[in-house]
């Protein structure tokens, strides 16, 4: 792997040039990026020491992994400017969401392409991205997911259509852990708490439930054995899940992210 190429500089592709050059996948000399904006350019060659482009068409034809990293509603006039400088070998990484592979082929045509959906914990290193690959992309998988492991980690999906749910659950999800914590910090200062120590409590305790559901799940023990021991019998914690459990809290998480995968639908056949 030596030479890759980001067409838009917005946070992902920083987080992702960040993770790449951290875990020595590439050189900063061996990433070129461009974007409208200079002032982007001007920042991130500075920052990460890697190289400046104008053209998307140069960008295209000098790589040979190349990400697009452009919103949904620009991929078209991005795909049209580089169609013709696209190198047959060449593997195309999409984080676009909502563009299909197949609309990617239909005007660049047959190369390898791998769509991912990532989410953006990526900024700081622990993000999780679905991975799938067209035939031509599946020899070349690996490289891809040594591209997305740098920022966290990376899964590999055989169904295009499971995008949907993946940008449901852990595309979404980190919005749907902000809301419970935003609500969590309210309520504490309802019951009286000063806001900076509400937030530091609340922060904390998401911090570290997370981090402990990820040490015991590499045990084998489940998320709900977890539940299961901080919830003494007739104490607090049961009296609060109770309220959960009264409020259909568990039907209405999962009618909330089968909305999600259904407007993430809605978008592709859109984007289609």
């Amino acid at each position: 792997m030596d030479t890759i190429g980001f067409v838009g500089g917005g946070n992902m592709a920083e987080a992702l040039i960040k993770g790449i050059i951290t875990a020595n996948v590439y050189k900063p000399e061996n990433i070129f990026i461009s974007d409208i904006r200079a002032e982007r350019l001007t920042y991130l060659a500075k920052q990460y020491g890697v190289q400046t482009v104008d053209e998307n068409s140069y960008l295209a034809e000098k790589v040979e992994t190349l990400v697009l990293s452009v919103k949904p509603q620009n991929m078209t006039e991005v795909l049209q400017g580089i169609k013709d400088a696209i190198q047959p070998d060449i593997l195309v990484i999409s984080i676009a969401a909502g563009i299909r592979v197949a609309n990617i082929a239909a005007v660049l045509g047959d190369v390898a392409i791998v769509r991912v959906m990532p989410n953006t914990p990526a900024l700081i290193g622990e993000g999780t991205g679905a991975l799938f690959a067209n035939d031509k992309a599946k020899p070349m998988l690996e490289r891809a997911e040594t591209i997305f492991s740098s920022v966290g980690s990376a899964v590999v999906i055989e169904t295009e259509d499971l995008l949907d749910a993946v940008t449901a659950v852990s595309g979404s999800g980190p919005a749907y852990y902000f809301l419970l914590t935003e609500e969590m910090i309210k309520a504490a200062g309802q019951l009286g708490l000063p806001d900076d120590i509400a937030r530091k409590l609340v922060l904390q305790t998401a911090k570290g439930a997370a981090l402990l559901a990820v040490e015991t799940d590499k045990k084998g023990e489940t998320i709900a054995e977890l539940r299961r021991k901080v919830t003494s019998p007739g104490g607090t914690t049961e009296a609060a899940l109770k309220v959960f459990a009264d409020g259909k809290f568990g039907p209405l998480i999962a009618q909330a992210i089968k909305k999600a995968q259904d407007r993430s639908r809605q978008l592709s056949n859109y984007n289609g």
